[in-house]
C-alpha cells in the first residue's frame, strides 16, 4: 500500500511536476508546483475549500509521483509535455497538440532569415527554445529585426542569383537588400552570427546598448521612448531563461541516474 503520510513528509522544497495515479496505476492528473511540498500537500488537507472536480479526483488518487526541476519554467514545460503524452482525465488544458515556440535561424540558406516556429525539423537550420513566454519571443524577434537589418521575405535568394528590386524594408533601413546584391554573403553572415550569439546567451552587449539608450531618453525626458526601450530589455532578458526539459538537437543521448 502507498504510504501517503510518509511520502508527503518526503516532498522537497523545490519546483517540479507531480503525477496523481489511480488504483490501476493510470495517471489521472499532472500538475506543476513552485514548491512541491506545499502544493501536493494541499490536496490531502481539509477539502472544504476544494472544488467538485478536485474532490472527485482526490477520491481516486491511490498514489503519486513527482519530478524535481531546476526552475518553475522547466516545471511548466514538463507539465505541458506530460499532459500531451498521458492526456489525464482531470486535466482540462494543454491536451491539444500546440507546442511552445522556437526561434528558427535558416542557416541552411545563403542569406538566412529569423522567425518563430512551433515545429522542428532536420533541415540544417538552427533552432532555439522552446520558450514558454510566446509574447516575449515575438517581441525579441521584432527587436532583432530593429537591431539587425536582415531580410524577412521568403524569396530564395542566392549569392549569385538574379538581382531583384529591393522592397520597402530596405528604404526604411530594416533590410540590407541581399536580393539587390547591396550586401554580400560574408557581410550579411556577420549579422546572423551576432543574432546567434544573442540567442545563445551572449546578449550583454545588446542589453548594455539598450540601457544606454534608455537612460539617454530618460535624461531627455522622453519617457515614452524610455519605456519602450525598457520593454525591449525585459523581452531580451526573458530569452535568457534556459530549460533542459526539451532537447534542442536530434541526436541519441544516454542518461545515467544514480
Amino acid at each position: 500500500m502507498f504510504d501517503f503520510e510518509y511520502q508527503l513528509k518526503k516532498l522537497p522544497d523545490k519546483p517540479g511536476v507531480y503525477l496523481m495515479k489511480n488504483s490501476l496505476g493510470e495517471i489521472i492528473y499532472v500538475g506543476k508546483a513552485k514548491v512541491l511540498k506545499n502544493r501536493v500537500r494541499q490536496y490531502f488537507q481539509n477539502s472544504k475549500n476544494h472544488g467538485s472536480k478536485v474532490k472527485a479526483m482526490v477520491k481516486n488518487i491511490a498514489e503519486f509521483e513527482y519530478i524535481i526541476t531546476d526552475s518553475e519554467m522547466e516545471a511548466l514545460i514538463l507539465e505541458c509535455n506530460l499532459i500531451k503524452k498521458y492526456r489525464p482525465r482531470y486535466n482540462i488544458l494543454l491536451k491539444d497538440d500546440k507546442h511552445y515556440p522556437f526561434i528558427k535561424v535558416t542557416t541552411n540558406e545563403d542569406f538566412p532569415r529569423v522567425f518563430v516556429t512551433r515545429t522542428r525539423a532536420k533541415d540544417g537550420a538552427k533552432y532555439f527554445g522552446p520558450y514558454p513566454d510566446a509574447s516575449a519571443v515575438y517581441e525579441t524577434i521584432e527587436l532583432i529585426k530593429k537591431v539587425f537589418p536582415i531580410r524577412t521575405c521568403r524569396l530564395a535568394i542566392k549569392e549569385e542569383g538574379e538581382k531583384i528590386k529591393p522592397c520597402l524594408n530596405y528604404h526604411i533601413n530594416l533590410c540590407t537588400a541581399p536580393c539587390a546584391r547591396y550586401v554580400n554573403k560574408e557581410e550579411y553572415g556577420r549579422s546572423i552570427k551576432k543574432i546567434i550569439d544573442l540567442l545563445n546567451g551572449k546578449e550583454n552587449e545588446v542589453i548594455d546598448d539598450l540601457k544606454y539608450r534608455m537612460n539617454e531618453a530618460a535624461e531627455a525626458l522622453d519617457f515614452e521612448r524610455a519605456a519602450a526601450l525598457r520593454d525591449k530589455i525585459l523581452a531580451v532578458e526573458k530569452i535568457r531563461e534556459r530549460q533542459k526539459i526539451i532537447s534542442g538537437n536530434f541526436e541519441n543521448e544516454d542518461f545515467i541516474n544514480i
